[in-house]
């Protein structure tokens, strides 16, 4: 201020030397000089206003944070623009592969720096943002906490780390068709059932009836887990070891399922989405998969078998099973974050019911609400549902401890022994042996 106010003075010492020194100067050089004058107060306000703080709210009062997620997570324009409206903040979206977002998570916290406010939180991936200490706890009402479905797989050492907004969780599929085609008039209700109708199948011209995934990725083992889970209730012990009768009742099904022929050889090569698509097809009869196929399967432009899959209750072992896997995605706040309470708000809001109806329809996200779910299957919103509601009380999470923060390499070791025994290169007792001693080093490491 004090450089502007002196450029005033010589632009008028200027103007009255020019003028003789007179006390009174022409019309023009005076309008100048007002121009001049109000120019540099106004240049002295705003600069006023910067210092003070009142001209930038959003920087200055936090109300602006950055959301990274994948395509599949973003909402619409006119979305973000309502909730600018009702909370005045703005939210700056990044769009990051969901494989990226770890890699530029742990990039940033090396440095110190923060890489966004809000991040998608995998449910694969809690054990590890927990250890590295990357995610802000949450806060929730016990109204809230017993709404979502699958919270506990967020919840590490009772601390709420991201809320759940795209739900996935453990059902099965059968083609009643080509069921009643083998004779068979009934679900499956157990594993065994499975194993001697999918023979039944194969016999009545179907040639590889059952869609499992047994590549090398983490699908298969995912798939491994999630059949303990529904025929023992149980995966690890509490020390975190496998809890080998499980695993191995598992492999065991495993084995006799490759034995009777009863999965496609490109199963074994393939990814697991191209198995489990083979429900859409027609050239399987039966699976255990994710929920999209409620979906999926009445989609003309992914199915060719419109009308004729049920989606029921997965098997267990003397039953139906009595719990079920979810492998939902969430939002967390990240621990470098200096917007924390609008991070919070925008969490909520994202995940609140009146969002999970609207994203249900802009982008196929199916509700963690319990609340929500029950509402549009109810309406006919969510068609062809099938035991989806049944299966949703179900949920459970198979970790005793919550996700391990060495997940990723125990889920390599069990994939490449389940890939290694659909090739035929290992019995399930070795390929038990060859994920459990991976799992052994592991917790030796910790």
């Amino acid at each position: 201020r004090r450089e502007i106010c002196y450029s005033v003075y010589v632009v008028m010492k200027y103007f009255q030397e020019k003028t003789g020194g007179k006390h009174k100067m022409k019309k023009k050089i005076v309008s100048m000089l007002l121009v001049a004058a109000m120019v540099a107060s106004m240049a002295v306000g705003c600069e006023s206003k910067n210092d003070s703080g009142s001209s930038d709210t959003k920087s200055d009062k936090g109300e602006s944070i950055t959301f990274m997620a994948p395509d599949w997570a973003i909402p619409s324009d006119d979305q973000l623009d309502e909730f600018t409206k009702e909370t005045g903040i703005e939210v700056e979206v990044s769009e990051v592969g969901w494989d990226d977002i770890r890699e530029k998570l742990a990039t940033a916290a090396t440095g110190n720096k923060n890489v966004a406010d809000v991040v998608e939180v995998d449910w694969s991936w809690v054990g590890e943002f927990k250890a590295a200490g990357w995610l802000e706890p949450l806060k929730i009402s016990d109204v809230d906490k017993e709404d979502f479905l699958t919270l506990d797989t967020f919840t590490v050492d009772d601390e709420i780390l991201a809320l759940p907004y795209s739900n996935d969780y453990r059902i099965a599929y059968y083609n009643k068709d080509q069921f009643a085609k083998a004779g068979i008039n009934e679900a499956p209700k157990t594993y065994a059932e499975v194993l001697e109708d999918a023979k039944a199948l194969k016999a009545s011209g179907v040639d590889y009836p059952l869609a499992m995934s047994m590549n090398a990725e983490e699908k298969a083992a995912t798939g491994l887990m999630w059949t303990a889970f529904q025929m023992d209730g149980v995966v690890w012990n509490d020390d975190g070891t496998f809890n080998k009768d499980a695993i191995m009742d598992a492999l065991n099904y495993y084995q006799k399922v490759l034995d009777a022929d009863l999965v496609a050889p490109e199963d074994k090569t393939a990814s697991g989405m191209e198995a489990y698509m083979r429900i859409c097809s027609g050239t399987a009869s039966f699976l255990v998969g994710p929920t999209m196929f409620v979906s999926k399967t009445q989609n003309p432009d992914d199915s060719a078998v419109v009308g004729q899959v049920e989606p029921i209750l997965a098997p267990g072992k003397d039953g139906t099973a009595k719990k079920t896997m979810a492998l939902p995605e969430a939002l967390g706040v990240t621990s470098t974050s200096e917007n924390k309470e609008a991070a919070q708000k925008f969490v909520e809001w994202y995940t609140s019911a009146d969002m999970q109806k609207e994203l249900n329809e802009t982008l196929g996200s199916l509700p963690t609400r319990s609340s929500v779910l029950k509402e549009l299957v109810d309406d006919g919103t969510i068609a062809n549902a099938g035991a989806m509601l049944e299966a949703s009380e179900l949920i459970a999470s198979p970790f005793p401890n919550g996700v391990p923060a060495y997940y990723a390499e125990m889920s390599s070791a069990m994939y490449n022994a389940i890939n290694k025994m659909a090739l035929g290169e290992l019995t399930p007792e070795k390929a038990y042996e060859e994920m459990s001693s991976a799992l052994d080093q592991l917790l030796k490491e910790q």
